[in-house]
């Protein structure tokens, strides 16, 4: 009899998951999200793989991400470093508002509720907060039940709302990329005379991991005894946004090829769907037969409700571009699944930029409401 190694696992999630990835329904597909349904699948048979491929995964995805940024980054920021701060906060604290009232309207017990307000937002350091804050491990079942549509929901919304509005994508391009202009062809310039570590950019790459691991233990205190940090997720991610933006230190070029960060980027959140995946899936049904259906409709209503604010507010009151405020949104709700789609759907790495600049923000906001939820309530 052959056994179902752990190698074969991981191989057999990424075949199944890719293939699921590529049916069409009226032109959605669930692209590189498709491995995430898999993955909760095998979860629930009890089928995982290790914890390691998770973190591995989500390393090296926003440290792509960054690195891709990077060039254009810091001239997109400074032109509308208000707009990205603040939709941040709207994002964040609309979905908080409509967790409270479904907790109300529901009876749903605070730690769940925080559970579920994180998973929608796919923020594990959310779900930290909430656990340290609450005491209680409700918080990570109401986490495993939102989890799934709050990757999924965001997906298909980046994929779907242009559709709905009858968007002209080749000129949503041309404005995202307009905006976009600046850093890169000064960087592309004075790489010319650089010495290059390999020829790939793999050591800058590795360099901007390390420093971002380091980046993101260090704590800042909060109220209440809590404290915050960026972890392996904002760490990797600002650091590849810094050299990515820097390009050289001294004579050494730290610039990584593009084909090669391309590729990194998707392995990464592919990994990352799979480790997330197994680990969310295994107890998932259990979980829902206990608590009922109306958890994971909460959910559905917690990871909508941003969603709809956040674009409602990039593009009515903060005039963004439609590309500019998906990549927004998305960074808002912490969602690296959704970025890889939407790069997809815009044929452009420019939206990771937005996504980029709210994300921190979204990141420190979570935290916070999550610990101002469990002192209220």
């Amino acid at each position: 009899m052959f056994e179902l190694t752990e190698m074969m696992i991981i191989f057999l999630i990424l075949v199944l998951g890719y293939a699921l990835g590529r049916i069409k329904v009226k032109g959605l597909s669930l692209g590189t999200s498709g491995i995430l349904i898999v993955a909760l699948i095998f979860g629930h048979f009890e089928l995982l793989v290790p914890g390691v491929i998770k973190s591995f995964g989500l390393i090296i995805f926003v440290a792509a991400v960054g690195f891709i940024a990077g060039p254009v980054f810091v001239d997109n920021f400074k032109n509308k470093a208000t707009s990205y701060i603040l939709l941040g906060v709207v994002v964040i604290l609309s979905g908080a508002v409509g967790m409270v009232i479904c907790m109300k309207l529901l009876d749903v017990p605070t730690p769940l509720a925080l559970g579920i307000l994180n998973g929608s937002l796919t923020s594990t350091p959310g779900l930290g907060a909430a656990l340290e804050a609450t005491g209680d491990p409700q918080a990570a079942v109401g986490y495993g039940i939102a989890y799934p549509f709050g990757v999924i929901g965001v997906v298909l919304f980046v994929q779907l709302l242009p559709r709905l509005l009858g968007a002209d994508m080749k000129r949503e391009q041309e404005i995202l990329e307009s905006s976009s202009k600046g850093s890169g062809e000064k960087i592309l310039v004075k790489e010319q005379n650089l010495l290059s570590m390999d020829k790939f950019g793999y050591f800058a790459f590795a360099v901007a991991i390390c420093l971002g691991i380091l980046l993101g233990q260090v704590e800042v205190p909060l109220p209440g005894g809590a404290h915050f940090s960026l972890g392996n997720s904002g760490g990797p991610l600002i650091m590849g946004l810094i050299i990515g933006n820097l390009g050289k230190i001294g004579p050494v070029s730290f610039k990584a090829d593009k084909k090669t960060l391309e590729a990194i980027r998707e392995l990464g959140l592919a990994l990352f769907l799979m480790g997330t995946g197994t680990q969310a899936g295994s107890g998932l049904v259990e979980v829902l037969q206990q608590y009922g259906l109306k958890l994971f409709f909460m959910g559905v209503i917690v990871t909508i409700i941003p969603l709809l604010v956040g674009y409602i507010f990039a593009r009515k009151l903060f005039k963004l571009g439609l590309l500019d405020s998906l990549g927004s949104i998305t960074g808002g709700m912490t969602s690296t699944p959704a970025l890889g789609s939407l790069i997809s759907v815009a044929e452009s790495d420019a939206v990771a930029a937005s996504y980029a600049a709210t994300y921190p923000v979204a990141l420190l906001m979570v935290v916070l409401v999550s610990q101002f939820t469990a002192l209220l309530f």
